[in-house]
């Protein structure tokens, strides 16, 4: 069994490293898409801590993903020594802030704001923890799009452009390189940076869930009532989910800034909390397997469904407008998975567990 299990994870090692060089073959519009799906398994991740693990839904997500974005176009592109000359005489040659420093900064940043919007919530539970939630995200999203006045720190909704990418020991990650005679495009780069992060969260989640942590946050989920009789302080398990979610979320956006070279406010939208939360729930919640499974499908779908909403524009006459028929094949697919699988592609077995075994006692 080992052998085979053994067997199994090289053979995928191998696929991974492999993938984007065979999707360049069809263009790198492909490596996009993978690269895409890797930031939104790294943001499922995450929420898969708080959701997850803890059962707290969180509908504003989404803001940690700005708020890592925002931080990074701020000190990698030239908006900020615009706007205060005297940051400018600091950094005559630009800041360019390096990889190692990005990731603890946009972890830090995130973690902090995630135990802010935990704070006030820790006696709301269910419908009223989303609500919060929703609106912190929202918060988040509208002090971007007006903080260009009367001080001009974000750009407001015009965004930030011109952003640095990745270099990491010298290597821009935003360049062509050749390795050993083969090519590799500016984003099969970042698909391996973004691969090497997946894995790392893969297992520092796993980590937590065989921790004492991560028991006492599934007794949480279960019955909180129960936890706190048993002698779990539930106050800072809850502030830690929060804060160890989040920091998953600041790291992704700020790969997702370096990536895109832009952002602003219309990227963080309630949308993009609904779709991280459908890609959690889509794929099993509380379950790692399931959790990757759900991204990937979800990230990939949209791309992937312009190839077949296009024909049937053409086959309509152009009556069907491709972007809307795209939406209605999303939520038509998402519609069948959950009614065939209302458990989630990969469900955990462990999850509801013991309040299966108590209905049935």
């Amino acid at each position: 069994m080992k052998q085979k299990n053994l067997a199994v994870i090289v053979a995928s090692a191998m696929a991974l490293l492999v993938l984007p060089l065979l999707l360049q073959v069809a263009g790198n519009a492909w490596v996009r898409i993978a690269d895409v799906a890797l930031l939104y398994v790294l943001l499922s991740l995450g929420l898969n801590i708080v959701v997850g693990y803890a059962g707290l839904l969180d509908l504003g997500y989404v803001a940690f993903y700005a708020l890592g974005a925002y931080m990074f176009g701020l000190l990698a592109s030239p908006h900020l020594f615009e706007t205060f000359p005297a940051i400018a005489a600091l950094f005559p040659g630009g800041m360019h802030t390096p990889l190692w420093a990005v990731i603890p900064l946009a972890a830090l940043l995130a973690a902090v704001f995630g135990v802010l919007l935990g704070a006030p919530t820790l006696k709301l539970r269910g419908d009223y923890l989303a609500i919060v939630t929703l609106g912190f995200g929202e918060i988040i999203r509208v002090f971007l799009n007006n903080l260009d006045n009367p001080v001009n720190i974000t750009n407001g909704p015009k965004g930030l452009n011109e952003i640095d990418s990745i270099k990491f020991f010298g290597l821009d990650l935003g360049k062509t390189h050749s390795f050993l005679g083969l090519e590799f495009a500016n984003v099969s780069m970042y698909y391996y940076l973004f691969l090497a992060l997946v894995l790392v969260s893969i297992l520092i989640s796993y980590r937590l869930q065989k921790s004492r942590i991560g028991r006492a946050w599934m007794a949480i989920r279960e019955d909180e009532i129960a936890a706190k009789a048993m002698g779990i302080n539930t106050r800072n398990l809850k502030l830690l989910a929060f804060g160890m979610g989040a920091t998953f979320g600041g790291v992704s956006g700020s790969m997702f800034a370096a990536f895109q070279g832009f952002i602003s406010p219309e990227s963080f939208s309630l949308m993009e909390s609904v779709m991280i939360v459908a890609m959690v729930v889509l794929g099993g919640i509380g379950h790692l397997p399931g959790v990757v499974l759900g991204a990937v499908l979800l990230a990939a779908l949209p791309e992937a469904l312009r190839y077949v909403a296009g024909p049937l524009q053409a086959l309509s006459g152009g009556r069907l407008d491709a972007a809307i028929l795209r939406q209605l094949l999303i939520a038509l697919a998402m519609i069948s998975i959950m009614l065939m699988r209302p458990k989630g592609l990969w469900p955990t077995p462990e999850h509801g567990k013991s309040l299966n075994d108590a209905k049935g006692a």
